[in-house]
């Protein structure tokens, strides 16, 4: 007999749907759902209007954990004043998601963190973001295309260290990735190891050495797996090690 799959949650967002009146939503983008089942896991979407209390009950039954995209991350948790240039703020899902990662760091439950997730992963463990690439980063590239070009549309290669756990679950050291966001990680956190990076030096990739999987991405492989093998290979590996810590639980 085989072992259960291992339960994956994914933090949700709040959403405004435009009509009359106004519909609200807690919900998350199909495309992480149908990658967590496509590399054998089953999701569970956790909404982030629970106290602490109840998050970290919530949490105590999943045995992986997702940080999806979103909106950015308040400034004041980066030791920032803020410019004005921040978009689609919400407390809740800050206050949520750090502490979500900073439960999984310590108790070394497997996470992958995404696009805003890598930003919230490295603001919780102490480091900082730019605000906006295209205001503060003059020499760079441009990485927000999002509405610009298909969520699927490559926007540049990225430089993996071979000896990560991101190579190691990718299997793959120069992957093309795709590019739909305006912030990034400006100073790493520390005991924060940086595995990826853009052709101008972005950072694009950490993971905490020594966990099991603690590791984020700035781009968007949910919407690639279907596309390219070494991105669902990703989201196999974080499955595996969900599965992994589901097994040593139950013996």
């Amino acid at each position: 007999m085989s072992s259960p799959k291992p339960l994956i949650g994914c933090t949700t967002y709040w959403k405004e749907v435009p009509q009359t009146p106004p519909l609200e939503i807690i919900g998350l983008m199909p495309s992480y759902i149908e990658a967590v089942k496509a590399a054998g896991g089953i999701p569970v979407l956790i909404p982030l209007t629970l106290s602490d209390e109840d998050l970290l009950t919530v949490f105590a039954r999943v045995d992986g954990l997702i940080l999806p995209g979103g909106g950015d991350v308040e400034p004041a948790l980066y030791q920032e004043e803020g410019t004005g240039l921040s978009k689609r703020i919400n407390p809740q899902r800050d206050r949520g998601e750090i502490l979500l990662t900073r439960t999984a760091v310590t108790q070394n439950k497997p996470l992958l963190a995404i696009c805003r997730g890598i930003q919230v992963m490295n603001v919780a463990l102490g480091g900082t973001l730019w605000e906006d690439l295209d205001t503060q980063r003059f020499d760079g590239l441009h990485h927000d295309w999002h509405g610009r070009q298909p969520r699927t549309h490559l926007a540049h290669a990225v430089q993996i260290d071979p000896d990560s756990r991101l190579a190691q679950s990718m299997g793959v050291t120069r992957p093309g990735v795709n590019s739909l966001h305006h912030q990034g990680i400006r100073d790493v956190a520390p005991k924060v190891a940086i595995t990826a990076t853009a052709p101008d030096g972005l950072v694009e990739g950490i993971e905490v050495p020594g966990h099991p999987f603690a590791v984020g991405v700035q781009w968007h492989p949910e919407n690639l797996v279907f596309n390219d093998p070494h991105m669902l290979a990703l989201f196999e590996g974080l499955v595996k090690a969900s599965k992994q810590l589901a097994m040593n639980g139950n013996q």
